[in-house]
């Protein structure tokens, strides 16, 4: 393996060592399949992005993304990271876009300064689809609640913006602050669907400012619980929107997701319906924590 630079960063954070660790390889052209999953597996994180070239093709940058266990088409973190480093170490000047040339295709990236420094990055998200209707009382005793603690005032369904998610609706902060999942029962039910990780969220928050709080559980990536999910949290503004939660077809929101396990993380969500589609937006901080270089 030729040597390889890398930065770690820390999504959807507002400060070090909060939100979602990433791992960020530069010039990984001439890296290996194998060898991009055994880099993402010794990293360990919920995903690692290898920049296959630091020239632009078709407008944008190749990126590929693999989690410890397998490559993904697309995933939220990973994308407004890897723009976050594209700018701060390729381009090293202020731009207003980066597009990542993904397997799902391009995803564009904004970024919004604060004098010369990047404050928030947002990255459009492909519309949201929504697929399988769950019963409460089976998804309750996966996540050994009370069928009770689920609001039935909304279903529990397969929601994808890029990357499908079961999204659940709960009535409070305890209830989700107990949910812990069965894992047999949970890798039975995702053998037949197309989503294999789980959101809970509810309108109780940690933070008096935030919106909502959330968790999401991922076993199937090797992430028994993940700190900040920007793929998720976008199928979670789409399912915002479709049944119009907050009581109207848009949201301009704050979510908290991580505090359960000490990753406290802010995701800002925009989304909007027009017509039969939903626009769908997920915004974030981005930090550097170190830099590196593989030999």
């Amino acid at each position: 393996m030729r040597k390889c630079p890398f930065c770690i960063v820390d999504v959807f954070a507002e400060k070090k060592y909060a939100g979602n660790q990433l791992a960020v390889v530069r010039g990984a052209k001439a890296l290996s399949d194998i060898e991009m999953q055994q880099i993402a597996t010794e990293m360990n994180f919920s995903e690692t992005t290898f920049i296959l070239s630091e020239q632009k093709r078709n407008g944008g940058y190749d990126v590929r993304i693999f989690t410890p266990r397998e490559e993904l088409p697309f995933a939220g973190h990973p994308t407004l990271g890897t723009a976050y480093v594209i700018q701060h170490e390729i381009i090293r000047e202020p731009v207003e876009t980066i597009i990542l040339n993904l397997k799902i295709g391009q995803i564009p990236v904004t970024l919004k300064y604060s004098g010369e420094q990047i404050d928030i990055l947002w990255m459009k998200q492909m519309g949201a689809t929504f697929g399988r209707i769950f019963e409460p009382e089976q998804i309750s005793q996966i996540l050994s609640l009370n069928k009770s603690e689920i609001d039935d005032r909304f279903p529990i369904q397969e929601v994808s913006t890029g990357l499908p998610f079961i999204i659940i609706p709960l009535k409070t902060l305890d209830a989700l602050k107990q949910a812990k999942v069965i894992r047999d029962k949970y890798f039975e039910l995702i053998k037949d669907t197309q989503a294999k990780a789980m959101l809970i969220f509810c309108t109780q928050t940690y933070d008096k400012e935030n919106d909502l709080n959330i968790r999401v559980f991922a076993d199937y990536y090797g992430v028994p619980e993940d700190p900040a999910t920007g793929s998720a949290n976008g199928c979670l503004a789409g399912y915002l929107v479709k049944y119009r939660y907050f009581g109207k077809d848009q949201i301009d929101i704050r979510v908290e997701q991580g505090y359960e396990i000490g990753r406290s993380s802010l995701l800002y969500l925009r989304a909007k319906g027009k017509g039969e589609k939903i626009d769908v937006s997920v915004g974030g901080k981005v930090v550097m924590i170190a830099k590196g270089e593989f030999i």
